[in-house]
């Protein structure tokens, strides 16, 4: 007796439609032409008999059986894939396709000097980078969008390895002039709230400054306006107000051309660690820690 089973391209056609919320979107993203992508969901209802998507024109909404069969698809494609892995893990280091997500605040003054390396010590492997915020990257990891993330820590990201690559510094930026601030090293009482810009919510440099500022009423009077770290930069050159850097976007050149200056912080918190992190048993661990290997020299 023939039995009829789902197949990896209509769950990943529906997975990718959960995602976008749109079939053109989903299509799009999936590769494939919209007729293509809307057929092969149709065929995977008339398969198991139920429908998982109510379609209107405006709207594209999940049957609650849908969001389960959502749920369960991803496990199944994310399994699907670790058998590649298994393969490519048995192979050479670091070759093939690696997903990685890294956060807006690591992207742009570690990768320059990560990429080159890569290429020329392992010209096998084809790296995807994706750079998003830590709580997109981590549903992402999870959800099998990507193999790893690179990230900041202190941040929750739910069950995965760890590989810590180094602590980077967080220092005050002020601008020239900045009136009433002591000299040397400065304390957290030394930090006006009022004029303390930080990134919205959604980057965890946001809570690392908070937490390095030591007192609690500051998240209740911080100035959370800026979108990227070079754009409140430019805003402290203007004089609107300080702000806290990681040492790595100093190193990178991030204050050059501007009257900003950096200031050291005594405090116990004024620091973040970064990490490179994956799905617990993951088949690829070995490419893992080497790729962090990889990431933690690149910081010279």
């Amino acid at each position: 007796m023939s039995v009829y089973l789902p197949t990896l391209k209509q769950l990943q056609y529906l997975v990718a439609l959960r995602d976008a919320g749109h079939f053109g979107r989903a299509a799009e993203a999936s590769f494939v032409t919209q007729s293509t992508l809307s057929a092969g969901i149709r065929e995977l209802e008339t398969l198991i008999g139920i429908t998982l998507v109510e379609r209107t024109r405006r709207v594209v909404r999940f049957t609650p059986l849908g969001e389960s069969i959502v749920d369960k698809a991803r496990k199944v494609l994310r399994e699907a894939e670790e058998l590649t892995d298994m393969a490519r893990a048995a192979g050479r280091p670091l070759s093939g396709d690696l997903r990685m997500s890294v956060i807006p605040t690591i992207a742009p003054f570690l990768l320059p000097r990560l990429l080159p390396r890569l290429r020329a010590d392992y010209p096998d492997l084809k790296l995807y980078l994706r750079e998003e915020p830590s709580a997109a990257a981590c549903e992402g990891l999870h959800h099998g969008r990507t193999d790893c993330v690179l990230l900041a820590l202190p941040y929750g990201c739910g069950e995965v390895e760890v590989a810590p690559l180094f602590d980077d510094r967080l220092l005050l930026a002020v601008p020239q002039g900045e009136p009433a601030l002591p000299a040397g090293s400065l304390v957290a009482e030394d930090i006006d709230p009022e004029r303390l810009l930080l990134l919205e919510d959604g980057h965890c440099l946001k809570d690392h400054a908070l937490r390095a500022c030591e007192h609690p009423e500051t998240r209740g009077q911080a100035m959370m306006m800026g979108t990227s770290l070079h754009t409140i930069v430019q805003m402290i050159d203007n004089g609107l107000g300080t702000t806290m850097l990681p040492q790595m976007a100093i190193d990178a050149g991030i204050l050059d051309n501007t009257g900003v200056m950096a200031r050291p912080i005594e405090s116990n918190h004024a620091s973040r660690r970064i990490a490179l992190v994956w799905r617990r048993a993951s088949p690829r661990e070995r490419d893992f820690r080497l790729l962090a290997e990889v990431l933690a020299a690149a910081r010279g």
